[in-house]
């Protein structure tokens, strides 16, 4: 039967997947570029630049995803709320205290990043702290603090930096293709043409594969272990509906850093029904779904 720990290891095998996969796919578009200008010295920059930017993206990808979201330490003087709840959860849950971050927005959300539950940090917007009751702030930051103690936040946070470096890359192929360049008398010159424009089609595919690599029954498991640690899941449940009723897209809304936000930062309705395929291509699980199975908890 899996369990939390088990879901655990689970995350670490992903990222080290996800690493992987990077590195063999940098070192595919760095052999198509040698290959077809000719030069070999191309390929091992590429290989070097791959492996410097899995380093990169493991250390500094949470200061990344930080300023791309305009977030902002939170002082504990100005929002005492947060601080003292997230204290006692952190308590609760035998994790160390994250650092906190505020995001001046109007539209309620919230985010976890850091490599580690040592160097953690827990995002909320200051529309989440206006529109919630304490216990519905409890419930969020549970949530939140699930995702450390499940050790989703290096796996979530690693993504935006390796899917955005894969699509510059392939971006830059791409338009070396269009633009002339290469070793024109190289007789496998023309499929290589043929293999970079694939690429050009395929990348956006990739990139999104990839991004869904982060399995949306994570949240299922974040709500679940979340409510555990506060003992009532109606204060998730009841946030996550006034979350909802936003449908106005956060001021810096991103693809790249959509799937770590408790919810979609996009807005758009989330209470309809989602067909099969919609899902399949939906960084969240419907809100409506993640309710029910709150309320249809008994701890």
């Amino acid at each position: 039967m899996a369990t939390l720990y088990t879901q655990q290891s689970k995350n670490v095998w992903k990222t080290w997947m996800l690493m992987a996969v990077f590195l063999v796919i940098i070192i595919a578009i760095g052999w198509f570029l040698a290959q077809f200008y000719g030069d070999s010295t191309i390929l091992y920059i590429a290989v070097a630049f791959s492996l410097f930017m899995n380093f990169f993206s493991y250390w500094f990808s949470d200061k990344i995803v930080l300023k791309m979201s305009g977030a902002k330490p939170a002082t504990r003087e100005e929002y005492f709320d947060l601080y003292t709840v997230t204290e006692n959860l952190a308590i609760t849950a035998g994790l160390p205290m994250p650092k906190l971050y505020v995001i001046k927005d109007s539209v309620p959300n919230a985010f976890a990043t850091g490599r580690n539950k040592e160097h953690a940090v827990v995002a909320v917007t200051t529309g989440l702290i206006e529109i919630l009751e304490r216990n519905e702030l409890e419930g969020v930051v549970a949530h939140e603090l699930a995702h450390i103690g499940n050790r989703d936040i290096l796996l979530q946070t690693i993504v935006v930096v390796l899917v955005g470096f894969i699509a510059i890359l392939s971006d830059m192929f791409t338009r070396s293709l269009w633009f002339g360049g290469g070793d024109r008398d190289n007789k496998a010159g023309g499929w290589l043409v043929i293999v970079g424009i694939a690429l050009m089609i395929l990348s956006p595919i990739i990139a999104t594969l990839i991004q869904l690599a982060i399995s949306r029954k994570r949240e299922f498991l974040a709500d679940a272990t979340g409510a555990l640690l506060t003992r009532y899941p109606e204060g998730l449940a009841g946030a996550l509906q006034k979350i909802e009723a936003y449908s106005r897209p956060m001021k810096r809304a991103s693809h790249a850093t959509a799937h770590m936000y408790i919810s979609n930062p996009f807005g758009g309705d989330k209470t309809r029904e989602a067909g099969f395929f919609e899902k399949m291509f939906m960084t969240h699980p419907p809100t409506q779904e993640r309710i029910v199975a709150l309320r249809g908890m008994s701890i």
